[in-house]
């Protein structure tokens, strides 16, 4: 009996580390040849599992073998989804985070889905984005005004210019694709950062893309398996 107490005493703690590992979430590192799973993502964290609606759930009359499908039923404001139990939800577009087409991934934002051609730790897109410009401006072509829907003379011209955009991750945030806000993510990376950091202003504009490719690399992003 008392030998028997000796060896529980001893291997207890291992198994309760076993089950506590058993518990804990399986994940996935990214790599260049993953595919997502086509489906529309609520959510980031909806990207982080790879966990979409799955195209079989969108009650739609559009051929699911279409090529734009998503661009497709994601025209209007709203879509309709079968949930768990089969019932019939309607869904906003304007709430989604995004969808996956053909393992490629697709955000929203300034209301149109663009692609992500460039997905790790930190992530790089192409958008773009609705401006105003004044020409009564002294510093008309060199100042763009925010586009503001309701309001604007006849004496300001709407256009759309492409902008870059970084997504962080860990937050989910969507940043302007520039060395200070580059460096506001990569200084969780202290070996990287201390060497970004030293560098002069121009050349960090010049190598803020190698130093995105450098962080991803050192810091891969890891799916939580479903």
């Amino acid at each position: 009996m008392f030998r028997t107490f000796i060896i529980l005493f001893f291997f207890m703690p291992l198994f309760i580390k076993a089950q506590v590992d058993t518990n804990q979430p399986k994940k996935v590192k990214f790599s260049e040849d993953f595919r997502f799973t086509d489906g529309v993502f609520m959510n980031i964290e909806d990207v982080k599992r790879n966990n979409p609606i799955p195209k079989a759930r969108i009650i739609t009359d559009v051929n699911y073998d279409d090529y734009s499908f998503f661009n497709k039923v994601l025209d209007g404001e709203l879509f309709y989804v079968l949930d768990n139990m089969g019932q019939k939800q309607e869904l906003k577009v304007k709430d989604i985070w995004g969808f996956s087409q053909n393992g490629m991934l697709f955000v929203s934002w300034n209301s149109e889905f663009n692609r992500i051609p460039v997905f790790g730790s930190v992530c790089h897109f192409i958008a773009d984005k609705t401006v105003i410009e004044d020409r009564n401006s002294p510093y008309y072509n060199n100042y763009n005004y925010y586009y503001n829907p309701y309001y604007y003379p006849n004496n300001q011209t709407v256009k759309k210019e492409l902008r870059q955009y970084l997504i962080d991750m860990e937050t989910g945030k969507v940043m302007d694709y520039n060395y200070k806000n580059l460096e506001a993510v990569i200084v969780r990376d202290t070996e990287l950062y201390k060497e970004f950091v030293k560098m002069k202003n121009k050349k960090k504009r010049q190598l803020k893309f190698l130093y995105l490719r450098k962080y991803n690399e050192r810091n891969p992003f890891y799916f939580i398996a479903n």
